[in-house]
């Protein structure tokens, strides 16, 4: 049978990581086969907002954003970005995967990293 961690810490939540908890349901009897996350790992995802929001010269489906990521980045200034998302526009807070972020692994199983590149 397949549960969830935190439907079991419903019942029953002792202060213990998931593997001493899966560790101890096995000994007592339950078997636990294997522990699963339920979402893949990343990081270097912030909340940030647009400025601007502008169409790309050259590219009908793509978007160039000026996006304040908070003064962490850029040293608070803010930074541009080219998105596809259709819907990107001034006011709205968006997540920003900033240089160096490594987003779930797509078909090919590797993860994606952001990079930075020259707009053509």
């Amino acid at each position: 049978m397949q549960f969830p961690e935190s439907w079991l810490r419903e019942f029953c939540n002792p202060p213990l990581s998931t593997e001493k908890l899966a560790e101890l349901l096995t000994m007592s009897g339950m078997e636990v086969e294997e522990l699963r996350p339920v979402a893949p790992p990343f990081h270097g995802i912030v909340v940030a907002e647009i400025l601007q929001a502008e169409q790309h010269p050259n590219a009908d489906k793509l978007r160039v954003c000026k996006v304040d990521a908070g003064p962490a980045f850029n040293n608070g200034e803010p930074l541009q970005i080219v998105c596809g998302a259709p819907n990107a526009r001034v006011g709205i807070k968006v997540p920003l995967a900033t240089v160096g972020a490594e987003l779930p692994p797509g078909a090919d199983g590797k993860p994606f990293k952001i990079g930075v590149g020259k707009l053509r």
